[in-house]
């Protein structure tokens, strides 16, 4: 096959079906009412997000721009699931009047609410409602916020869901129906999500809700050894949600994304030069920090060594020095754009490759514009590669932009 030029990722179409048909399959078997939304925000490369169309799943959108996507890419008003505080009024009166899914976030949502419903009295209008919990009490030390209060949604130990709620009961033709409670957490355990749907039946208690369905949102572990996989969670979530909801009566949502295709997508770099500073040994490879680490919070990464004589026979391959510490670094011109060392292991050499392994969630949506351009992104399909995303060119960076002014 024709080497392919540097950085790139690969995503295993395989891999990418066998954790869809795990997901699916869990959720049929635990809670046979339930649909996936799947997270633009994670990765929403336009042959990815008409994989999932095609096996079934809704867009979950968080913007304007999120929803144009996913309009552009064949979804129906009808098939997305709207969340998040940044929605636009267009785009958020466009999905209630088509029948999808819109989690309410803000008071001022609830305002553009009111005046649809005023504008079409005579339509009945269902709409979900996002709780905004202390999960840190009843998980601790496992959510992101910790003891700092998320920021999302109507808030529960305030009175704010509560002061929501009573608002949205003297719009005539609004019926809350539905449930978000979508929070972050450090370990993704399946304690976390047993939590949550304790205080989804708590919620349906105490306010008397009638819902259609129940939203448990993302931030599912998936493709790490000795971490929960999807069978993991939903056994324990249907255990709770059956004190108080049925199948035959509540939908369970789900929206994956990082655990959905983390474990298929890997990230090529090269080596292309290594150096020796004050007896410090630099690897530059022609892969970033910023490509799979953009906001800089990793302490750890999954990666192999393809190192390029691995093909010789042996007895006529060279022997590689082992290296007391290689400093594995990018090519940009930050400092901070160090990735790993590499302590005790064979010297790397230009040529030789990294492959990061775990790499599709947030990744690519996060890559940035800095020095070198967006890479190309490969599928692999029956043991080849296919491209689904060249590499950017100037061209693609300058497409929509003005090069000069007129003179005035």
């Amino acid at each position: 096959m024709e080497t392919l030029r540097t950085p790139y990722f690969v995503i295993d179409e395989t891999i990418l079906q066998n954790y869809y048909d795990m997901l699916t399959g869990s959720l049929s078997h635990s809670w046979n009412n339930y649909l996936v939304g799947y997270s633009f925000k994670t990765n929403s490369l336009p042959w990815l997000v008409s994989f999932v169309k095609k096996n079934g799943a809704y867009a979950e959108v968080v913007s304007e721009d999120e929803y144009l996507l996913a309009r552009y890419l064949g979804y129906e008003d009808h098939e997305i699931i709207y969340n998040g505080p940044y929605k636009s009024r267009t785009s958020f009166r466009n999905v209630l009047l088509a029948g999808g899914y819109v989690n309410l976030d803000s008071q001022t949502e609830i305002d553009w609410l009111d005046g649809l419903a005023e504008e079409y009295p005579e339509r009945p209008f269902s709409v979900g409602i996002r709780a905004n919990f202390d999960l840190e009490k009843m998980c601790p030390g496992e959510t992101t916020m910790g003891e700092v209060s998320g920021r999302f949604g109507f808030c529960y130990e305030t009175g704010k869901l509560a002061g929501a709620l009573q608002r949205l009961q003297t719009i005539p033709n609004v019926t809350v129906t539905g449930l978000h409670l979508h929070s972050s957490s450090k370990s993704r355990s399946v304690n976390i999500f047993r939590s949550i749907a304790q205080m989804a039946c708590k919620l349906q208690q105490e306010f008397r809700l009638d819902l259609s369905y129940v939203d448990l949102g993302g931030g599912y572990c998936g493709g790490m050894e000795g971490r929960p996989e999807y069978p993991d969670y939903f056994p324990v979530v249907a255990e709770e949600l059956s004190r108080c909801f049925t199948p035959d009566q509540t939908k369970l949502i789900v929206e994956p994304g990082i655990s959905l295709i983390s474990k298929c997508t890997t990230f090529v770099t090269s080596v292309f030069d290594v150096r020796d500073i004050k007896g410090t040994r630099y690897v530059m490879t022609d892969g970033s920090r910023f490509n799979i680490d953009a906001t800089m919070i990793k302490t750890s990464h999954l990666f192999h060594v393809l190192y390029q004589d691995d093909d010789r026979k042996e007895d006529t391959a060279p022997a590689r020095a082992l290296m007391e510490k290689q400093i594995i670094s990018g090519y940009t011109c930050m400092e901070c754009d160090r990735l790993f060392s590499h302590e005790k292991q064979p010297e790397l050499l230009p040529g030789d490759q990294i492959i990061y392994e775990n790499v599709g969630g947030y990744t690519m949506s996060l890559n940035p514009l800095f020095i070198q351009y967006f890479p190309a992104v490969y599928v692999r399909q029956q043991g080849k590669l296919l491209q689904v995303r060249r590499k950017w060119t100037p061209e693609d960076y300058v497409s929509g932009s003005v090069t000069a002014l007129q003179d005035p």
